[in-house]
């Protein structure tokens, strides 16, 4: 689905990705570490429908979206690092990667082309999950952190692009959200939205995707 009249280029050498909801399912595990997290501070728990809800710009805003209205802002702090010690013990059992989507980033390496991500995930669960799921795939890879500000700002993007050793015009940015979009826009880049992923169609389009692709098999008109 074609959003601009500009021509795609024949090949991008530079393939990175949103994380939650691009590259992986991880909403049954962000479910399941996000009530954990309340519970431990007395709070009530939430269903999923409600965490897709909360989900795509960062720990710190999903929490704050899910605790009561009034829970204090120390009672917010100890939710949110509830969150990151529990995830690193519980938040990889359920995830997964969506369907296709490993045979073909396996197809875009064997292509030669530098793959990477930029998350809204905190830098240390980016890692995490890095190791297990993409092990010796990914060239760059990044999360929020003190020196990577969160989507839309494009630092991220181009701390990626510079260690794939590629110039922002050459890399594709693929999301499933207007954040994602807009991040891309901001760092030069081609931006792709997904529509398998958290965010509906009419959200995911105010970022002003360049176009939408519907399967991870249609990562490759890119190459």
């Amino acid at each position: 689905m074609r959003m601009n009249k500009a021509a795609t280029p024949k090949h991008f050498e530079g393939f990175i990705f949103d994380l939650d909801g691009t590259l992986l399912n991880t909403l049954p595990d962000l479910v399941v570490v996000t009530n954990k997290a309340l519970k431990k501070e007395g709070f009530p728990p939430h269903s999923e429908a409600d965490i897709l809800r909360f989900v795509g710009d960062g720990v710190m805003s999903l929490v704050l979206r899910a605790i009561p209205e009034y829970a204090s802002e120390d009672q917010a702090k100890r939710v949110y690092e509830n969150f990151r010690s529990m995830y690193a013990e519980y938040g990889l059992s359920l995830t997964e990667q969506f369907d296709g989507m490993p045979e073909t980033l396996h197809e875009l390496k064997r292509q030669g082309k530098k793959l990477g991500i930029m998350s809204n995930k905190f830098e240390g669960g980016v890692k995490d999950v890095e190791h297990k799921f993409f092990p010796g795939l990914m060239d760059a890879s990044h999360g929020e952190s003190e020196s990577v500000p969160r989507k839309p700002k494009p630092d991220g993007l181009l701390l990626c692009a510079k260690e794939m050793g590629l110039l922002p015009e050459q890399c594709v940015y693929f999301g499933d959200s207007a954040s994602d979009m807009l991040a891309a826009h901001n760092a030069g880049m081609y931006a792709v939205g997904v529509s398998w992923g958290y965010q509906s169609l009419e959200k995911l389009m105010t970022g002003k995707p360049c176009e939408v692709i519907k399967s991870p098999k249609d990562l490759l008109k890119f190459c």
